[in-house]
């Protein structure tokens, strides 16, 4: 079994993801479940600027259309509602379509560097006591500005231990090290390899056993072969994960990163 924890649809900026992609996708590399947000949600670009408002929606109207989306196929697909902390914060009508529809939605997603709020800022209190009341954890994208490096998300974990919290891809665009310090730091804090290359995930196992890492990709971020090949035709990192790891940990540790961490965190 394969549980993909970070994958997305919605259409942004440079982004581009559809729902046929990713159903197209799981099959033809036997994932039997996913975990989805909007990249809709997005409200800054990535130089930090604020979206004008024609291009963005709600966050009530955009949690409403990804559930009517993925309602469907909730035999395949769940959703993280993609928090729009820069904007507006969960209200009472979200809190309604959150209790309408508990049974697809898994966790709540953050994207520090797309909103430019940083996990430990204090005007997040009220989306970690939406979480512990509906016992959903965290997941948040890391890397790419200071609001979004792993020692922000290390600290509201810190802060917040009724909560599991998920540092997707473990800083991205860094050498990793220290997300893989902070993993160890907290237990309820965990990694997920989005973009995340292979040494770093076996590392973390030899450090931390294999309780703490989940398997995520972003699919079908770079289109329909996500999974197979990036954009230049190069192999895709995802497959090292789905050949050569399976020589390189136990099957126990492969079977916990793929899948049954994800079972565990998520109650899936």
């Amino acid at each position: 079994m394969i549980i993909d924890t970070h994958t997305h649809i919605g259409t942004i900026l440079d982004y581009d993801m559809h729902l046929e992609q990713l159903l197209r996708s799981m099959t033809a590399h036997f994932i039997d479940f996913s975990l989805v947000s909007n990249i809709e949600a997005v409200e800054t670009d990535p130089q930090g600027n604020p979206l004008p408002p024609e291009l963005t929606k709600p966050q009530n109207q955009l949690l409403r259309e990804t559930l009517d989306t993925v309602r469907p196929h909730a035999d395949k697909l769940g959703v993280l509602p993609w928090m729009r902390v820069y904007c507006e914060m969960p209200d009472a009508e979200f809190r309604s379509i959150l209790e309408q529809n508990r049974r697809l939605i898994y966790g709540l997603k953050l994207h520090p560097f797309h909103s430019r709020t940083a996990p430990d800022d204090p005007c997040m209190e009220p989306v970690y006591r939406l979480a512990a009341e509906y016992d959903l954890p965290i997941v948040s994208h890391t890397g790419g500005c200071k609001e979004a490096m792993s020692p922000r998300l290390y600290n509201a974990a810190k802060h917040h231990p009724e909560l599991n919290f998920v540092m997707v891809h473990m800083d991205l665009g860094t050498d990793n090290a220290t997300a893989l310090d902070m993993l160890g730091k907290l237990p309820n804090l965990y990694g997920d390899t989005t973009w995340v290359p292979i040494h770093t995930t076996v590392e973390a196992i030899r450090r931390y056993g294999s309780k703490k890492m989940l398997f995520g990709t972003d699919n079908p971020i770079d289109g329909n072969n996500t999974l197979l090949s990036n954009p230049s035709g190069c192999r895709s990192l995802y497959q090292e994960y789905f050949h050569e790891l399976r020589n390189m940990i136990s099957p126990e540790a492969y079977d916990d990163l793929m899948y049954k961490n994800a079972q565990r965190i998520f109650k899936l």
